[in-house]
């Protein structure tokens, strides 16, 4: 299954709601087994929070090995692919590493309670 993200986010992958939007699209099928190629043609330009709203956090329920078998990323640059597997490693060791993960929420915590 093809799904274009230019039709569901626009020219910008930017912002959390944005990724969310792609990730409520795709997660549900991916639960299913269902094979996922996000076509990213079309998007100018894209930010972390965009990839870890829409991808990363897709590993917070679905092993990494299988996510990669499950969903193929075409119509991405060099840099973007870069962008995206910084992304993926650091979704990856969140949810995988129970301390790194409490020791960031509490870093986060700290940070927007001194705002």
């Amino acid at each position: 299954m093809v799904v274009k993200v230019y039709d569901i986010v626009g020219e910008y992958a930017m912002g959390a709601d944005r990724g969310e939007k792609l990730y409520e699209e795709i997660y549900p099928k991916l639960l299913e087994g269902k094979n996922i190629s996000l076509d990213f043609t079309g998007i100018k330009i894209f930010t972390s929070i965009f990839f870890s709203s829409a991808i990363g956090q897709l590993l917070k329920n679905i092993a990494c090995e299988k996510l990669y078998e499950l969903i193929e990323f075409t119509g991405l640059s060099q840099d973007d692919q870069k962008l995206l597997a910084h992304v993926m490693k650091n979704a990856e060791r969140y949810f995988s590493d129970e301390e790194y993960r409490n020791a960031v929420d509490t870093v986060i915590s700290e940070k927007a309670s001194a705002l």
